[in-house]
Protein backbone atom coordinates (compact mmCIF):
# COMPACT_ATOMS: atom_id res chain seq x y z
CA UNK A 1 0.00 0.00 0.00
CA UNK A 2 1.09 3.42 -1.04
CA UNK A 3 1.95 5.92 1.63
CA UNK A 4 1.21 9.90 0.81
CA UNK A 5 4.36 12.29 1.74
CA UNK A 6 3.16 14.14 5.30
CA UNK A 7 2.54 17.34 4.15
CA UNK A 8 5.10 19.81 5.63
CA UNK A 9 4.09 21.85 8.82
CA UNK A 10 2.77 25.39 8.28
CA UNK A 11 5.66 26.93 10.42
CA UNK A 12 8.33 24.52 9.06
CA UNK A 13 7.17 26.16 5.95
CA UNK A 14 7.37 29.54 6.71
CA UNK A 15 10.96 29.57 8.24
CA UNK A 16 11.90 26.97 4.97
CA UNK A 17 10.86 29.88 2.70
CA UNK A 18 12.48 32.73 5.23
CA UNK A 19 15.61 31.32 5.31
CA UNK A 20 15.63 30.11 1.39
CA UNK A 21 14.90 33.87 0.55
CA UNK A 22 17.57 35.29 2.75
CA UNK A 23 20.13 32.49 0.81
CA UNK A 24 18.76 33.72 -2.42
CA UNK A 25 18.79 37.02 -2.04
CA UNK A 26 22.69 37.25 -0.77
CA UNK A 27 21.04 38.05 2.78
CA UNK A 28 22.39 34.93 3.71
CA UNK A 29 25.92 34.46 2.73
CA UNK A 30 27.63 30.94 1.54
CA UNK A 31 29.59 29.55 4.01
CA UNK A 32 27.71 31.39 7.05
CA UNK A 33 26.59 29.50 9.90
CA UNK A 34 22.94 28.84 10.57
CA UNK A 35 22.31 28.36 14.74
CA UNK A 36 19.09 26.56 15.12
CA UNK A 37 19.06 28.67 18.71
CA UNK A 38 19.35 31.97 16.71
CA UNK A 39 16.92 31.37 13.61
CA UNK A 40 14.08 30.12 16.40
CA UNK A 41 14.50 33.35 18.58
CA UNK A 42 14.59 35.17 14.72
CA UNK A 43 11.56 33.89 13.67
CA UNK A 44 9.37 33.04 16.93
CA UNK A 45 9.13 29.54 16.50
CA UNK A 46 10.39 26.47 18.60
CA UNK A 47 14.05 24.90 17.36
CA UNK A 48 11.64 21.92 15.72
CA UNK A 49 9.99 24.02 12.56
CA UNK A 50 14.05 25.19 12.48
CA UNK A 51 16.03 21.88 12.59
CA UNK A 52 13.18 20.26 10.14
CA UNK A 53 13.39 23.05 7.39
CA UNK A 54 17.22 23.40 7.49
CA UNK A 55 17.37 19.11 6.65
CA UNK A 56 14.82 20.06 3.74
CA UNK A 57 17.28 22.54 2.53
CA UNK A 58 19.97 19.98 3.31
CA UNK A 59 18.32 18.06 0.79
CA UNK A 60 17.64 20.36 -2.20
CA UNK A 61 21.61 21.72 -1.52
CA UNK A 62 21.30 24.61 -0.38
CA UNK A 63 22.62 24.56 2.93
CA UNK A 64 25.60 21.62 4.09
CA UNK A 65 24.72 20.01 7.75
CA UNK A 66 28.53 19.02 9.19
CA UNK A 67 28.84 17.40 12.82
CA UNK A 68 31.86 19.72 13.42
CA UNK A 69 30.98 22.92 11.51
CA UNK A 70 26.59 22.66 12.35
CA UNK A 71 24.90 24.03 10.13
CA UNK A 72 26.12 26.45 6.86
CA UNK A 73 24.74 27.70 3.59
CA UNK A 74 26.19 26.02 0.98
CA UNK A 75 29.66 27.86 -0.51
CA UNK A 76 29.82 28.27 -4.01
CA UNK A 77 32.55 27.47 -6.21
CA UNK A 78 33.67 26.54 -9.47
CA UNK A 79 33.28 23.22 -9.01
CA UNK A 80 30.10 23.09 -7.45
CA UNK A 81 28.41 25.67 -10.14
CA UNK A 82 29.97 23.51 -12.97
CA UNK A 83 28.47 20.30 -11.53
CA UNK A 84 25.05 21.57 -11.15
CA UNK A 85 25.08 23.00 -14.66
CA UNK A 86 26.55 19.81 -15.83
CA UNK A 87 23.61 18.03 -15.49
CA UNK A 88 21.27 21.23 -16.62
CA UNK A 89 23.34 20.68 -20.37
CA UNK A 90 23.03 17.46 -19.97
CA UNK A 91 19.25 16.98 -19.40
CA UNK A 92 17.13 20.05 -20.28
CA UNK A 93 17.85 20.58 -24.07
CA UNK A 94 16.61 16.85 -24.60
CA UNK A 95 13.65 17.42 -22.03
CA UNK A 96 12.83 20.89 -23.88
CA UNK A 97 13.03 18.33 -27.41
CA UNK A 98 10.30 15.66 -25.85
CA UNK A 99 7.85 18.81 -24.53
CA UNK A 100 7.97 20.18 -28.01
CA UNK A 101 7.34 16.83 -29.51
CA UNK A 102 4.37 16.63 -27.53
CA UNK A 103 3.13 19.62 -28.49
CA UNK A 104 3.40 20.90 -24.98
CA UNK A 105 1.83 24.35 -23.69
CA UNK A 106 4.17 26.77 -23.44
CA UNK A 107 1.68 29.20 -22.18
CA UNK A 108 3.41 28.81 -18.41
CA UNK A 109 7.13 29.43 -19.77
CA UNK A 110 5.86 33.12 -21.24
CA UNK A 111 4.09 33.84 -18.03
CA UNK A 112 7.42 32.88 -16.11
CA UNK A 113 8.82 35.57 -18.45
CA UNK A 114 6.23 38.39 -17.43
CA UNK A 115 7.17 37.52 -14.00
CA UNK A 116 10.98 37.95 -14.53
CA UNK A 117 10.52 41.08 -15.93
CA UNK A 118 8.18 42.93 -13.35
CA UNK A 119 10.67 40.85 -10.24
CA UNK A 120 11.22 43.81 -7.38
CA UNK A 121 13.99 41.74 -6.24
CA UNK A 122 16.74 39.16 -7.14
CA UNK A 123 14.56 36.25 -5.07
CA UNK A 124 11.85 37.08 -6.90
CA UNK A 125 13.63 37.32 -10.66
CA UNK A 126 15.65 34.33 -9.32
CA UNK A 127 12.25 32.34 -8.55
CA UNK A 128 10.53 33.40 -12.29
CA UNK A 129 13.15 32.25 -14.03
CA UNK A 130 13.71 28.73 -12.65
CA UNK A 131 9.96 28.72 -13.62
CA UNK A 132 10.46 29.45 -16.81
CA UNK A 133 13.59 26.19 -17.20
CA UNK A 134 10.61 24.33 -15.47
CA UNK A 135 8.14 25.04 -17.78
CA UNK A 136 9.93 24.37 -20.43
CA UNK A 137 11.50 20.82 -19.08
CA UNK A 138 8.12 19.19 -16.52
CA UNK A 139 5.93 18.36 -19.64
CA UNK A 140 8.50 16.32 -21.12
CA UNK A 141 6.35 13.16 -20.76
CA UNK A 142 9.15 11.74 -18.58
CA UNK A 143 7.96 12.56 -14.80
CA UNK A 144 11.66 11.07 -13.47
CA UNK A 145 13.29 13.52 -15.55
CA UNK A 146 11.39 16.04 -14.65
CA UNK A 147 11.76 15.21 -11.49
CA UNK A 148 15.93 14.90 -12.00
CA UNK A 149 15.90 18.47 -13.09
CA UNK A 150 13.72 19.92 -10.20
CA UNK A 151 16.33 18.56 -7.94
CA UNK A 152 19.15 20.51 -8.80
CA UNK A 153 17.16 23.93 -9.37
CA UNK A 154 17.73 25.42 -5.56
CA UNK A 155 21.37 24.58 -6.46
CA UNK A 156 21.28 26.78 -9.93
CA UNK A 157 19.23 29.35 -7.90
CA UNK A 158 22.03 29.63 -5.64
CA UNK A 159 24.82 29.28 -8.22
CA UNK A 160 22.88 32.28 -10.14
CA UNK A 161 22.80 34.27 -7.12
CA UNK A 162 26.22 34.28 -6.36
CA UNK A 163 27.23 34.96 -9.72
CA UNK A 164 24.64 37.91 -9.86
CA UNK A 165 26.17 39.59 -7.22
CA UNK A 166 29.39 39.55 -8.71
CA UNK A 167 28.05 40.27 -12.15
CA UNK A 168 24.63 41.52 -13.25
CA UNK A 169 23.41 40.06 -16.14
CA UNK A 170 19.78 39.23 -16.01
CA UNK A 171 19.22 41.10 -18.66
CA UNK A 172 21.27 39.08 -20.84
CA UNK A 173 19.77 36.03 -19.48
CA UNK A 174 16.31 37.38 -20.38
CA UNK A 175 16.75 37.94 -23.62
CA UNK A 176 18.33 34.53 -24.05
CA UNK A 177 14.75 33.07 -22.45
CA UNK A 178 13.36 35.22 -24.99
CA UNK A 179 14.82 33.49 -27.90
CA UNK A 180 14.28 30.77 -26.71
CA UNK A 181 10.04 30.58 -26.28
CA UNK A 182 10.46 32.32 -29.64
CA UNK A 183 12.47 29.34 -31.18
CA UNK A 184 9.91 26.64 -29.41
CA UNK A 185 6.87 28.80 -30.52
CA UNK A 186 8.26 28.71 -34.07
CA UNK A 187 8.10 24.97 -33.28
CA UNK A 188 11.49 24.74 -34.37
CA UNK A 189 13.08 21.84 -31.53
CA UNK A 190 16.68 22.05 -32.18
CA UNK A 191 17.07 25.33 -32.65
CA UNK A 192 15.36 25.90 -29.20
CA UNK A 193 17.31 23.02 -27.41
CA UNK A 194 20.39 24.37 -28.99
CA UNK A 195 19.80 27.77 -27.52
CA UNK A 196 18.73 26.51 -24.04
CA UNK A 197 22.01 24.62 -24.20
CA UNK A 198 23.94 27.34 -25.30
CA UNK A 199 22.37 29.95 -22.82
CA UNK A 200 23.44 27.48 -19.83
CA UNK A 201 26.74 26.91 -21.13
CA UNK A 202 27.50 30.65 -21.87
CA UNK A 203 26.71 31.55 -17.96
CA UNK A 204 28.40 28.99 -15.82
CA UNK A 205 31.44 29.93 -18.18
CA UNK A 206 30.38 33.50 -17.57
CA UNK A 207 30.02 32.93 -14.05
CA UNK A 208 32.62 30.79 -13.15
CA UNK A 209 35.35 30.70 -15.90
CA UNK A 210 36.90 26.98 -16.87
CA UNK A 211 40.20 27.89 -16.05
CA UNK A 212 38.73 28.46 -12.47
CA UNK A 213 37.11 24.93 -12.36
CA UNK A 214 41.00 22.75 -11.22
Amino acid sequence: MAFAPSPIPSRTQYVLEAIKHGILTGGLSPGQALVETELATQFGVSKTPVREALKTLAGTGLVVMSQFKGVTVRAVDAAMAHEVYDVRLLLEPEALRRSLALRASLEPAREALVKADEAADRAERSLANREFHRALYLPCGNPLLARMLDEVRDQAALVSTVAWAAVPSWEQEAGEHREILRLALAGDADGAARALHDHIASFVQRAFPEGDHA
